[in-house]
């Protein structure tokens, strides 16, 4: 089976992000049951596709809003406004949808569409009606947005926030009905799109690498370390929550490493919390942590970082938001939300020797798991389009 996997961002290699990450165990996955898999999508400035011969380069386009110049949030807004689409997919009105159409008859026939999640999907509206579809829903987006918009910290980012939110709801329902079979990362995300139904959705467990380094000891440079995207609305819910509400219950020597670009007015008066900015190797910087602090208090779909964390075998922290598309617990990792007890279990498991657990059992049930939901999906295509292909 023949599958075009239409994304906003095409894969580059460099893993530098959840939906990336996200992306990479997907295809691979989809690759992994039998598929051949060409992506189609836009790719960010200077880059090159990971696998050129099996992708369709749109352009390249930087869609990210926390570095975008405030002309260029204002064009986003206003091109959302005349087209009646969500910010998230007017980013992506670059080209026109015969273009579009042209760049994927070219590289066809396909047997089916893989939509990558609902914006770049949603901003070509009409183009993937001519294939059997599986939707791949990384997040609930409308409810991401209420969130935000709940979170919001002035009139104008609620303003938008909420009619993000309309608009994404309207376009989720609609790419839902229209997919053959819907894929989402969290059990609880199947019912808020509606298609709880075991016909009509699976979730699909992630893993974060290819392959699973084997466990060595480690050296350790902090009690606790966090990494993250922190302009994304649900991470800084999160972080904000940790350094307002956590940080304060822990002792003044307790030490906190925190990686990633920080949108303004992140700070935080604890002697022991540091801000290292990017770091070159992710992995070396959590593995120096004693304990990873797993904080997701907003957002939907599966954290990635999580996952990360379990495939190490590295101890944990987590909330119960942090665990959402997870059934399996390591033994190392400790659930609290409310502050004093996450601070009180981060301290505890700082202290005394490093126990760390083998990854590769956790990591084994995810590859599993997630190779037989795909299955379930191309069962959903059936034999459609086979003979377009063959």
């Amino acid at each position: 089976m023949r599958l075009l996997f239409a994304t906003s961002i095409v894969p580059d290699g460099a893993l530098s992000s959840g939906y990336e990450i996200a992306n990479a165990a997907i295809i691979d996955g989809l690759r992994r049951v039998g598929a051949e898999v060409v992506t189609v999508g836009f790719i960010w400035p200077g880059k090159t596709p990971v696998d050129p011969e099996n992708t369709i380069v749109l352009g390249e386009l930087d869609v990210r809003t926390d570095s975008a110049s405030t002309p260029q949030k204002m064009r986003w807004l206003a091109g959302a406004m005349l087209s009646g689409l969500p910010v998230a997919s007017a980013k992506l009105r670059v080209l026109s949808a015969a273009s579009l159409r042209q760049r994927i008859r070219a590289a066809g026939p396909f047997d089916g569409y893989v939509l990558n999640a609902a914006p770049f999907a949603g901003a070509f509206d009409g183009v993937f009606d001519d294939r059997p579809a599986l939707l791949v829903a990384h997040n609930v987006e409308y409810r991401s947005a209420e969130e935000n918009a709940a979170a919001a910290r002035d009139a104008f980012q609620r303003f938008v926030y909420a009619r993000e939110a309309r608009h994404l709801r309207s376009m989720e329902a609609k790419l839902c009905a229209k997919a053959r079979f819907v894929f989402t990362l969290a059990e609880e995300d199947r019912a808020l799109l509606g298609v709880a139904s075991d016909t009509r959705s699976a979730v699909l467990p992630l893993v974060t690498r290819p392959s699973l380094a084997t466990a060595g000891s480690r050296e350790i440079g902090c009690d606790a370390a966090l990494i993250g995207t922190w302009s994304w609305q649900p991470n800084r819910i999160g972080l904000d929550w940790f350094l307002g509400e956590v940080v304060p219950h822990l002792p003044r020597d307790f030490t906190v490493r925190i990686a990633g670009h920080l949108p303004a007015g992140v700070a935080s008066d604890h002697p022991g919390v540091r801000f290292v900015g990017r770091v070159p190797d992710a992995e070396a910087f959590v593995k120096s942590a004693a304990v990873i602090p797993l904080i997701s208090r907003a957002g939907t779909g599966v954290q990635l970082k999580t996952i990360e964390t379990f495939e190490l075998g590295l101890p944990s922290v987590a909330t119960t938001r942090s665990l959402r598309g997870i059934d399996y617990l390591p033994a190392n990792c400790a659930v609290a939300d409310d502050a004093k007890a996450f601070a009180e279990a981060l301290v505890a498991a700082a202290s005394g020797p490093v126990r760390d657990v083998d990854g590769a059992v956790f990591r084994r049930r995810q590859v599993a798991a997630l190779d037989a939901a795909l299955v379930r999906g191309l069962e959903a295509l059936g034999n459609v389009g086979r003979e377009v292909a063959a």
